[in-house]
């Protein structure tokens, strides 16, 4: 019993001196060991491997199954003027109907709140293709990658998770403490705004900077999260009551921006989460506070695991889980120039000026839906732009041939 317990002590001195000497003193200072590439380029090679290997097997075995294509149903190019013409036609009814078959069976804003359908296999099991019985060599390598996400990765990522967290529980009580007069530094207002596809994205651009946040007061874990947080730097926590009075909110946050000592707000407009492959409208609010907007573009690389939260199909424990036995988080981020609101522009085009800017960087779709429809109805307003549309087409065309 006695060596049981040796070799159990060991085994935990061993895994906490490469936890916090090769990884965790490392990150504080800003080093690389080189170990993060080196298991990237690694992975990169047995995923190509694997791809090659599974379109091999479709030739050889037709009931291989192939990966989904992006889309459903083919859409025809063109607008409303493109297709209808300047006069009304008995046709132009079948235009609307096709338009909308074409929106139930395949619309656009239903497909950006599931995950990412990929190409190719990258060896995880969350696919209802049983891509992992091709080959001998596929399944082994599968093997011995479930073993290695659940056996290693995730208890090391698991150990970082507590020891992040507790410290980030302790150093923000005790940095509460301390004088008003060494809380910040002084800081110039402004506002950075970014795409939104997990909670993790704070923790991504955190590395960078620090930031005030601005969201809704939650409960569990990140509602622990949130008030200890909120001890060492004032950020912006409303109740869902709250969030409904837009002057309320937006008088908050100008309150803030007007605070030269405070840190820049970090506000990600769309108000939800989206799959990686798109930008959704983003609120006018944000950009009617006034100040110095900083867009970002956060684009995660599918490859390595999809780090959507979909939260709508997993709680936040669930989704944790899945990122912590995921291969690799690798994402890509651009900071890109810093904006002002134009002369007579408003709050809404600036908002989609910005956006169209952030979409163009990370190489996503610039969607104008809005990501509330995730949750709620279309808006009439939606459906009076529509039809405004082709009344104008019909009437300003008459309206011509009649002078």
């Amino acid at each position: 019993m006695e060596d049981l317990w040796s070799v159990a002590a060991a085994v935990f001195q061993l895994w906490m001196f490469v936890v916090v000497f090769l990884i965790m003193l490392p990150a504080m200072f800003g080093l690389s060991l080189g170990v993060t590439g080196v298991y990237i380029q690694v992975l990169v090679k047995i995923l190509e491997w694997a791809t090659v290997r599974i379109q091999r097997g479709q030739q050889e075995q037709p009931s291989v199954p192939v990966p989904l294509p992006s889309g459903i149903i083919e859409r025809a190019s063109g607008s409303m003027q493109e297709v209808l013409g300047q006069q009304f036609a008995l046709s132009d009814v079948l235009f609307f109907c096709k338009k909308g078959l074409e929106s139930i069976v395949d619309d656009q804003v239903t497909q950006r709140f599931s995950s990412e359908e990929l190409a190719s296999w990258n060896l995880l099991t969350r696919t209802n293709q049983n891509f992992r019985y091709i080959s001998l060599r596929l399944t082994i390598i599968w093997g011995v990658g479930v073993f290695i996400r659940y056996g290693v990765l995730f208890p090391l990522r698991f150990t970082l998770a507590i020891i992040g967290l507790s410290w980030l529980v302790i150093g923000t009580t005790l940095v509460g403490f301390l004088p008003d007069s060494r809380e910040n530094r002084p800081q110039k207002g402004g506002i950075c705004v970014a795409n939104h596809t997990t909670p993790i994205d704070v923790v991504i651009l955190a590395n960078d900077g620090c930031y005030a946040m601005v969201g809704q007061v939650h409960g569990g874990l990140l509602g622990v999260i949130q008030r200890s947080m909120v001890r060492s730097c004032p950020h912006v926590w409303f109740e869902r009551s709250e969030m409904k009075d837009r002057h309320a909110v937006t008088s908050r946050l100008r309150a803030h921006v007007a605070a030269k000592t405070k840190l820049p707000i970090l506000i990600f407009p769309e108000g939800t989460c989206i799959n990686n492959t798109s930008v959704m409208m983003f609120k006018k609010g944000s950009f009617e506070i006034g100040g110095t907007i900083y867009p970002v573009a956060i684009k995660y690389d599918p490859r390595f695991g999809d780090a959507f939260w979909n939260s709508s199909k997993f709680n936040m424990v669930n989704y944790l889980l899945r990122m912590m036995t995921s291969w690799a988080i690798v994402v890509n981020v651009w900071y890109l120039p810093p904006m002002t609101l134009q002369d007579g522009e408003d709050a809404a085009q600036f908002a989609n000026r910005v956006k169209s800017a952030i979409a163009h960087q990370g190489g996503l779709l610039d969607l104008d839906w809005d990501g509330g429809l995730k949750r709620g109805k279309v808006k009439d307003s939606f459906k009076e732009e529509q039809q405004k549309m082709y009344s104008s087409l019909i009437v300003g065309h008459n309206g011509i041939n009649n002078l």
